[in-house]
């Protein structure tokens, strides 16, 4: 009998001794109230003894299943609440992302979950019955195994990264955590594994690394592994007593083509030439990128500076093709510089130094070609370098001046203008003339800055001379290309021309027609604004770009400056002579001014003028000086 029954059974016995007692007393009170007067019949009292005894048993059976139905309610409510804790620990299982694996303690798989399917491509039919080893990828060897079972057997889990194999047969990456079930009597009775796909964070941790080592436009080296590899290379040909070569490769007039056609244009070149490069070179190379449009050529196992050379006019001969760009045919050249080891450097930071300097000559003799480093090259770099620390702090200290050199009218030799020209008065090295330090200037920046100074300088010495009675036609200051590709350039001279309070009819801009013609249509708008001011524009050095006459007519210049190369060989050079003579028709066809520069010897100045040429400057006339030795007077007369 259960503990409630006798509860129950106990209780009704409890009450039913209670009744019986009530039943006797009341009996015992009536037989004395009556004294044997009225007697009580016997069906009387046997009918209050079968009421107490059915009271008994009532009580007992309802105090019975009373009992039960409380116990079996509370035993209901505790499986309906096992029961949604079951469902949501399903429910669980079943949605997380991350896979899971339950085994018994033989290692048979008893359970999978629908991540685990996704993941691994198997039916849970597949996996049921079977072993964890059926996703072994072959990548780990027994080692592997072994540590992984003795942690489990030591601490009960493992955790770490493991490669599986799909179903398709694809390896891949897994972040996997098991762990040991063990049941009542603490014995392993299953072991549960859970696990996540980790490709993708494999895969940017990959890419991270190649970004951080290649250039992600050309997908070639990028500086950082460039240099790593040349380190590399300069150790094996230590080691191997052999040499190798730098190439540093620069591309003419790239900004052209980037400002034309857009940046995209442009990014989709620098790529189609990374990519002729790399196809080109084989094995015992490396391409790279090291920015902009400079790319890098290492060559191992190089001996001698003669193959170096022919390298480079492979190179040469590569960019000669068209290059197919967005349906557009581009055709770019470069400039190559080279340096060699164990011959011009020790390390690979002085071999791409060196390289930059040979690349620097290449250019600056005349670009689409290669030049060799020299140690006369390092003595120049680190000229270059000095200048441009000096530079700087001669802004500072105002240590440049403004020189003014005559412009004459060559019918009448009367002066009637002044060109600014800026130099240097360095405390070491004296006067520098403009080509000792304004490419420098250009290379590092400061150009801009130095312009800007000029400028102002040369409008304040031209009101002054206004003040003090001496009239000039003009003051003629140049414009680099680099502050003219801005647009601030508009600004600073409308702030000077108001400070200064100079007429802007007085002051004349000379820009080069390389300027000009680099982005016409940038030029264009830029001397259209200038020209809004009042003030004077000249197309400085013509002659020496690549003008368009379309483009030329559509400027809004007043004078056209031939350039002193080509008045350096008047009037004996024949082809000199004709370029002259098509400048000055030209510009007279459009009503333009016509200025000479370079003019040293008086034929030159009577050819120039015979060709009805308007203006002239040169040593003939007079040099560049500062604005108090200036001489006023006129100066001797062309023709006697």
């Amino acid at each position: 009998m259960s503990v409630s029954s006798r509860d129950a059974l106990r209780a009704a016995l409890m009450y039913g001794g209670l009744s019986l007692l009530w039943l006797l007393s009341t009996d015992y009170l009536l037989t004395s109230y009556f004294d044997g007067s009225e007697q009580l019949t016997r069906w009387q009292r046997m009918n209050g003894y079968i009421w107490v005894l059915f009271s008994a048993v009532m009580i007992f059976l309802v105090r019975a299943r009373l009992f039960r139905f409380l116990g079996d309610g509370a035993d209901l409510k505790r499986q309906r609440e096992d029961q949604e804790r079951l469902r949501q620990a399903g429910a669980v299982f079943d949605c997380t992302r991350e896979g899971v694996l339950v085994s018994d303690r033989s290692g048979v798989i008893v359970h999978v979950n629908r991540a685990l399917v996704e993941i691994t491509g198997y039916t849970p039919e597949e996996v049921l019955g079977r072993r964890p080893s059926m996703f072994k990828s072959g990548r780990h060897g027994p080692e592997f195994y072994q540590a992984v079972f003795k942690s489990l057997q030591d601490h009960g889990d493992w955790h770490g990264e493991i490669w599986n194999r799909r179903k398709s047969g694809e390896i891949y990456p897994q972040w996997q955590t098991v762990r040991a079930i063990t049941d009542a009597k603490g014995q392993v009775s299953h072991y549960v594994a859970v696990f996540s796909d980790i490709s993708a964070i494999k895969k940017s941790q990959t890419d991270l690394v190649r970004l951080a080592h290649h250039d992600p436009l050309t997908d070639l080296p990028n500086r950082l592994l460039f240099t790593d590899r040349a380190e590399q290379a300069l150790a094996f040909s230590r080691r191997h007593n052999c040499g190798c070569a730098l190439l540093l490769i620069d591309l003419d007039h790239f900004k052209i083509i980037n400002d034309s056609l857009g940046h995209n244009v442009g990014d989709l070149l620098l790529k189609a030439v990374g990519d002729r490069l790399q196809s080109v070179f084989g094995k015992n190379f490396t391409v790279a990128r090291l920015g902009g449009d400079e790319f890098a050529v290492l060559a191992e196992s190089c001996a001698q500076v003669a193959q170096a050379v022919v390298m480079a006019q492979q190179v040469l001969e590569l960019m000669k093709g068209a290059f197919e760009v967005d349906k557009h045919p581009l055709f770019v050249s470069a400039s190559i510089g080279i340096s060699v080891f164990p011959g011009d450097a020790l390390n690979a930071e002085q071999l791409l130094r060196n390289a930059d300097s040979a690349l620097f000559k290449a250019k600056s003799a005349g670009r689409e070609g290669y030049a060799l480093y020299t140690e006369e090259l390092t003595t120049h770099a680190q000229y270059r370098v000095e200048v441009a620390s000096d530079l700087r702090r001669a802004l500072e200290r105002h240590e440049l001046r403004v020189f003014y050199q005559p412009v004459h009218d060559l019918s009448t030799s009367r002066l009637i203008g002044v060109e600014a020209l800026v130099r240097w008065e360095h405390p070491q090295r004296g006067l520098l003339a403009p080509g000792e330090f304004i490419p420098v200037a250009e290379r590092t920046g400061l150009i801009a800055e130095i312009d800007a100074w000029v400028l102002e300088q040369a409008c304040l010495q031209m009101k002054q001379w206004q003040s003090s009675g001496i009239h000039l036609s003009f003051v003629a200051v140049n414009i680099s290309s680099r502050l003219f590709t801005r647009p601030e350039l508009y600004t600073l001279v409308s702030t000077v021309l108001t400070d200064t309070g100079l007429d802007p009819a007085l002051l004349e801009l000379e820009v080069t027609e390389s300027a000009v013609m680099e982005d016409s249509h940038v030029a264009l708008e830029q001397m259209h604004r200038l020209r809004a001011l009042g003030l004077r524009l000249a197309i400085d050095d013509f002659g020496t770009g690549f003008s368009s006459l379309l483009r030329l007519k559509q400027l809004p210049v007043q004078k056209l400056k031939i350039d002193q190369g080509f008045v350096a060989g008047l009037p004996e050079d024949n082809d000199d002579a004709a370029i002259v003579r098509a400048v000055i028709a030209l510009a007279q066809s459009m009503g333009l001014q016509v200025h000479a520069e370079g003019i040293e010897q008086v034929e030159q100045a009577q050819f120039l003028l015979d060709f009805n040429c308007d203006l002239g400057q040169g040593y003939w006339f007079g040099r560049p000086m500062p604005a108090k030795e200036l001489d006023w007077q006129r100066a001797p007369a062309i023709r006697p």
